[in-house]
C-alpha cells in the first residue's frame, strides 16, 4: 500500500509572487510594451532601474514605502526626459497604472495546495497605490496564511531579510519551503537562503507541475 501523498511531499509551505505569479498580468514586460520597441528597454531601465538589486532607485524606494507613487512618477519623468523619452500621460480616469487579472492555472494550484493542507503565503514587491487593485483579484485573507507586502514592511526582494521574514510570520522552514516568482534575482535570492525557487515563465504550466511534484500532489 502506497503511503499518504503528504509523507512523499519535499515541501510543507508554498509562498507565491503577484505579478506574473498569482496574476497573469504585472511583469516588467507588460510595462515595457506600453513604450515603442525601440525604447522599451531603455524605458525600463530608467523606470525601475536594476531589478535585481535592492538600492536607492526611486522605484526601489517606492517599493519599500519611503515615497509616493506620485513622487516615482514626476523624478521618472525627469529621467525619461533627460533620456529624450516622452512619458505616456496616466490613464484617464485614475484608472491604476497596472491592471492586476488573477491566473486562473494559478488559481487552481492554490486551492489544489490549501485542500492538500499545504501552508500558504505572498511576498511581493508592491506599492500603496496598487493594493486595492491586486487585493481585489482573490480572496487574500481567506486563502492565505499570511502576506508580506514589500511597502508595509519597509523592505523588498531581493533583499535576504525579507525572505526570513516571510518564513518566520508563516512558522516555515526554508527547506521545506517553495517560492514562486517571475523574476530570476528574486528566485535566486530566496534560493539563497536555502528555499526552493520556482522561476514561472509566461506560460506557467511547468512551474505549476514543479511545485505540484514538490508538495507530494503529483508523482
Amino acid at each position: 500500500m502506497n503511503p499518504p501523498a503528504q509523507t512523499l511531499a519535499a515541501i510543507d509551505t508554498v509562498i507565491f509572487d503577484v505579478g506574473g505569479v498569482l496574476a497573469a498580468t504585472g511583469r516588467h514586460s507588460d510595462f515595457a510594451r506600453r513604450f515603442p520597441p525601440e525604447h522599451a528597454e531603455q524605458v525600463t531601465r530608467i523606470f525601475v532601474g536594476n531589478y535585481g538589486q535592492d538600492g536607492d532607485h526611486p522605484w526601489h524606494r517606492l517599493e519599500r514605502g519611503e515615497i509616493t507613487l506620485e513622487e516615482n512618477r514626476r523624478l521618472a519623468g525627469i529621467a525619461l526626459a533627460e533620456a529624450g523619452i516622452e512619458l505616456p500621460a496616466p490613464p484617464p480616469g485614475g484608472a491604476p497604472m497596472i491592471v492586476f487579472t488573477a491566473s486562473e492555472p494559478m488559481v487552481e494550484l492554490v486551492k489544489e495546495l490549501r485542500a492538500g493542507g499545504i501552508r500558504l503565503g505572498v511576498l511581493t514587491n508592491n506599492v500603496l497605490e496598487f493594493r486595492d487593485n491586486w487585493r481585489s483579484m482573490m480572496p487574500f485573507d481567506d486563502w492565505f496564511d499570511d502576506i508580506v507586502d514589500s511597502h508595509e514592511v519597509g523592505l523588498r526582494k531581493p533583499n535576504p531579510a525579507i525572505y526570513q521574514l516571510a518564513l518566520a510570520r508563516l512558522g516555515a522552514e526554508a527547506g521545506r519551503t517553495a517560492f514562486l516568482d517571475d523574476v530570476p534575482t528574486n528566485v535566486s535570492a530566496a534560493e539563497s537562503v536555502g528555499i526552493r525557487g520556482v522561476l514561472v515563465d509566461e506560460d506557467p504550466t511547468e512551474a505549476i507541475a514543479t511545485t505540484r511534484r514538490l508538495a507530494g500532489l503529483i508523482a
